[in-house]
This record gives structure tokens, C-alpha cells and sequence, in this order.
């Protein structure tokens, strides 16, 4: 079995992936997932515990996915976001949910605010991570966000990550 982290250990890394995300540092980002990652967004009509290969979902990328997101955002072709929109991921309500054999299971509220061309897109809901131990620290194996919006309106789609 691993060693418990602590709330404010985990706080700290959840934060940290934050202001990567908000500062575009994307290719850093993507080192905070396991080679065997997938990060998840399931649409808002479906149970939370969803599998993307009986549901379609917003996003579902395995770690080699993701890193072909993460290339494509960065390129001035992305025109949904070139030039970058302007983040603010907002973390809180962290809490450790179990300690496995493997990993620990962690849940935390986010709103993500996205404004681009003086529209602000507001994205609320909560993460549920899969997190491994790694001799760098704690790593990514599964992050599936899931919204408490009804669905996509106003915003119409996710062209950033939550």
C-alpha cells in the first residue's frame, strides 16, 4: 500500500496543474499524466462512473490523445484558440476519497472561466483524479471532469482543458 498524502500535498499539485493550464504551459501539463492516463469529460446526461466506449463523450483521450491535443492547441492553426484564450482555473473543496494499493482517488470543485474576443465562457463542476506515485512525485492516471451544466449552452463546446 502507498503512503497517504496529505490534503495540502495534494492541494499543491492540483494547483500547480492549474496555473499550467492557465499559463499555456501545456506541454509541462501533459508530464503530470501516467503513460497510461486518460482524461475525461463525459457529457452532462450520463452517470458520473460512464465508460467512453459505451458513451459518447465530449473528451476522451488516452495519454497519446492528450499529447496530440496539446500539440494541436499550441499551433497557430488552432483558431479556436490562436490567440490563446485567457484562463482561470479555480480549484477548492479537495478532499481524499481512498488510498489503494496503486493510487489514491481525490475529488475537487472546479470553475474554469475562459474569455476570448470579450466573451467569457464559465465551466463549473468537479474532478474526480486517479493519482499514482512517481519518484517525481504524484502523477495523473485518470482525470474525468464532470459538469454540472445541463449542457454546453451558452459556451457550445470545450476548445480548452478544464
Amino acid at each position: 500500500m502507498i503512503p497517504a498524502p496529505t490534503r495540502l500535498e495534494v492541494e499543491d499539485f492540483l494547483f500547480l496543474e492549474a496555473e499550467l493550464l492557465d499559463e499555456w504551459r501545456l506541454r509541462e501539463w501533459l508530464d503530470l499524466f501516467t503513460d497510461d492516463a486518460r482524461y475525461l469529460v463525459p457529457p452532462t446526461d450520463v452517470s458520473a462512473d460512464a465508460e467512453p466506449e459505451a458513451n459518447l463523450f465530449y473528451i476522451a483521450d488516452d495519454r497519446f490523445r492528450l499529447g496530440e491535443r496539446v500539440t494541436r492547441l499550441m499551433k497557430k492553426t488552432a483558431h479556436s484558440e490562436f490567440p490563446h484564450s485567457k484562463t482561470r482555473h479555480v480549484v477548492s473543496n479537495v478532499r481524499i476519497k481512498k488510498v489503494l494499493e496503486d493510487e489514491v482517488e481525490v475529488s475537487a470543485a472546479f470553475i474554469t472561466y475562459r474569455t476570448k474576443d470579450g466573451v467569457t465562457d464559465r465551466f463549473v463542476g468537479h474532478s474526480r483524479y486517479r493519482l499514482a506515485p512517481s519518484e517525481a512525485g504524484w502523477k495523473i492516471r485518470e482525470k474525468r471532469c464532470l459538469l454540472d451544466h445541463d449542457g454546453l449552452r451558452p459556451q457550445g463546446r470545450i476548445s480548452i482543458l478544464l
